[in-house]
């Protein structure tokens, strides 16, 4: 039991950069504290002591606010980092090595009994106020992003993000260029997803979309040129303002 809580304790050191001795992590981390509980009511209910597991879990939540039915089967070394609002249902099953963040809940879609919350496998990381909805399989290193809502199944080391939850990317999704996000600011386009580390497809999509009117404007540009070398001059074609410089490409050609 002792080796557990050891255990347990360095866990918390090699997953919250806050945590700064141990007897700092014995007296201020609720999720620590939640997670010993839980294994007491755990123990109980397997004895089939069932109203007393479940008043052990009710002591726990009202010292820690946090919840964890004492049917739910947690593996080694789970955290809990703040851990306030978290909730876990009776049949969910999670793996070893596991985070979660505070307002997170691992939850069911149905009334009907037996297997109907989620199972976390080794490694997976849910982000705060993320929904876990449903009996189906987190795959091993998965990662659910903030606030997320998730009712199906997650492939191993897919992250996941949104509402209702979508797969972001898994390939490394390039910088998007100066004038791609030039343009997402002109637009009034936040290009918050346009970055290697946050692959959002959406954002991506309309990255792409940015990139394409881009090269259109540039392919124009060098048309509107020609046409000026050759004498032509083109209609001119009222287009919403992009406070951009102005563009003579008349004057360029003749430069």
């Amino acid at each position: 039991m002792f080796s557990s809580m050891r255990e347990d304790i360095q866990s918390v050191f090699g997953r919250d950069p806050a945590a700064r001795s141990t007897w700092e992590v014995l007296t201020c981390y609720p999720g620590l504290h939640a997670l010993w509980f839980h294994r007491v009511a755990h123990a109980l209910w397997r004895r089939r002591l069932h109203w007393l597991a479940r008043w052990v879990a009710h002591v726990s939540r009202w010292l820690t606010g946090i919840e964890i039915h004492p049917g739910a089967r947690i593996g080694r070394r789970f955290f809990i980092d703040h851990g306030f609002g978290v909730v876990i249902g009776e049949t969910a099953e999670i793996g070893d090595d596991v985070t979660l963040y505070q307002g997170v809940t691992l939850g069911g879609t149905s009334w009907n009994k037996g297997k109907r919350h989620p199972t976390l496998k080794n490694n997976v990381v849910v982000g705060a106020g993320a929904k876990v909805l449903g009996p189906f399989t987190v795959g091993e290193g998965a990662r659910i992003g903030s606030n997320a809502v998730v009712t199906k199944e997650v492939p191993d080391g897919a992250t996941m993000v949104g509402v209702l939850a979508r797969q972001v990317l898994r390939e490394k999704t390039p910088e998007p260029s100066d004038a791609t996000v030039a343009i997402a600011k002109k637009l009034g386009f936040d290009a918050y997803g346009l970055s290697k580390d946050m692959p959002d497809p959406v954002a991506n999509a309309i990255s792409k979309m940015l990139e394409h009117i881009h090269a259109q404007d540039e392919q124009l540009k060098q048309i509107c040129k020609r046409l000026c070398e050759l004498g032509g001059r083109e209609p001119q074609v009222d287009v919403p303002e992009l406070d951009v410089p102005e563009f003579d490409p008349c004057q360029e050609a003749e430069e």
